[in-house]
């Protein structure tokens, strides 16, 4: 077989997963080929321009934000494996967020003792609880891949009674995190709120494309590119084992193993597998940006995201409609702690249903984006003062544009509920890296990529 074609390890997407993986590989000399099927970088988190304007594409905030020198955290862990500087980063912390719900609003910053004074006034009697749960969570090792399933509902409300606190609490994490509806597994849990309430947001100087940029330096000192356009159309199996792809130009490549960001049920297809695949997870987005000719702050917003619930009760599930205006991600890019944009961007994220907008004729779809558009208006004003913002540019993304764009089946977001926490799969020397791994976000997606490298390949092959 031609020698060009064989390879230490395939890695199948170069989102942020991918990436981390093929740069570890690279630096201990593995010959790797990084195949993305876009002619972007990114995956989930990428970029595009309309104009002169240009548009992060996943990205609020960067979570786990750390100042320079902390150890132990996950972002120290991915400087240390990836040796990236961490003023490359060029993190721009937060103001301040919101959990805005019907009858109470709860306030958090980069500082958890923000966070608890504001709910030592608000629930004065759950204060206790809430430092318990902490405690608790400080010593919960939710990187062990040993871990069994539990409910993260059932465990919180060991430490909490107030319903109300528990449904805030949950609502950032859930809807930053979890592909299951309703609850979340622990584990994600204390992930979650370890790198939410914890360590808490930032937001890198230039955006998305500061750290892909960064990423893409790295790959291409240690001497490797990325295979754009690169489709994989089928993992090879022999005997069990994988033992390479075929691309659908035809091409075959061989490897002795291979990393898939491509998702469980995705990646399984891939291998022809006719068994019942992993479920697909539900839980899909609406996200519009507007671009307003008033700076939040001009309109009397200081918060750099909200967390929106019109109830005391957090129901974060698929809606089974187009989309769902009753709760929303409503983020502001100007309010972190410096401001780098001209205009005002707002970015508001409803729940929907992929199933819905798949169905929807092209004027209707186009239709339904509009009014999406508006209703994310109307969410913004809720919380300005001055009503007179107009939007000067707006774009929307839909269910379907994440399927387009990712190839994930129902353009779910954060992967199926059946996470493999181990990278392993049923297929000898083929492994899951990435959302359906169980690290979410673009910092979770960078150390599971890292994680799963160092396991299965550089301890595997040692």
């Amino acid at each position: 077989m031609d020698q060009e074609k064989q390879y230490d390890c395939l890695v199948i997407g170069a989102g942020m997963s991918g990436l981390a993986a093929a740069i570890r590989l690279s630096m201990f000399g593995k010959k790797v080929a990084l195949l993305e099927s876009h002619t972007v970088p990114g995956g989930l988190n990428s970029y595009y321009q309309r104009g002169k304007r240009q548009f992060d594409v996943g990205l609020h905030a960067l979570t786990n934000f750390i100042d320079k020198g902390e150890k132990g955290r996950p972002l120290s862990k991915i400087i240390k494996q990836l040796r990236i500087p961490y003023s490359d980063f060029k993190l721009v912390p937060q103001k301040r967020s919101r959990i805005a719900f019907k009858e109470v609003d709860l306030y958090f910053n980069n500082d958890i003792e923000f966070f608890k004074q504001d709910i030592r006034v608000k629930f004065p009697n759950q204060i206790d609880g809430f430092e318990k749960l902490c405690s608790f969570l400080e010593q919960f090792n939710e990187t062990d891949l040993n871990n069994p399933y539990e409910s993260a509902r059932k465990k919180v409300s060991e430490f909490i009674s107030d319903p109300l606190l528990a449904e805030m609490i949950f609502c950032p994490l859930l809807i930053y995190g979890s592909a299951w509806e309703h609850d979340m597994d622990l584990s994600q849990f204390a992930i979650m709120f370890k790198s939410i309430f914890v360590e808490g947001f930032s937001r890198p100087e230039g955006g998305v494309r500061t750290i892909i940029n960064l990423l893409i330096e790295k790959l291409q000192q240690n001497g490797l590119d990325i295979s754009y356009k690169h489709r994989v159309e089928k993992i090879n199996i022999e005997n069990g084992k994988a033992t390479g792809v075929t691309l659908a130009s035809g091409e075959v490549l061989s490897a002795k193993k291979i990393l898939s960001s491509a998702g469980l049920p995705e990646t399984l297809k891939m291998t022809g597998n006719k068994k019942e695949l992993p479920e697909t997870g539900k839980m899909t987005f609406t996200e519009s940006i507007l671009m307003l000719d008033k700076k939040p702050s001009q309109i009397g917003i200081e918060d750099t995201i909200i967390f929106y619930n019109e109830s005391n009760k957090y129901d974060y599930r698929n809606p089974g409609t187009y989309f769902d205006k009753t709760s929303a991600v409503v983020c502001f890019p100007n309010n972190f702690q410096t401001d780098e944009f001209e205009e005002g961007i707002c970015r508001v994220t409803m729940m929907a249903d992929f199933e819905h907008w798949s169905r929807l004729e092209r004027k209707d779809y186009l239709s339904l984006k509009s009014e999406v558009a508006d209703v994310s208006l109307e969410l913004m004003n809720k919380f300005s003062t001055d009503k007179t913002a107009n939007i000067l540019f707006k774009d929307v993304f839909t269910p379907t544009t994440i399927k387009r764009y990712t190839n994930h089946l129902g353009g779910c977001v954060y992967g199926s509920p059946e996470k493999a926490r181990t990278g392993e799969t049923n297929i000898q020397g083929l492994f899951v890296i990435g959302t359906d791994q169980g690290f979410l976000g673009i910092i979770g997606a960078m150390l599971s990529g890292i994680s799963m490298a160092n396991l299965h390949v550089l301890q595997g092959d040692a």
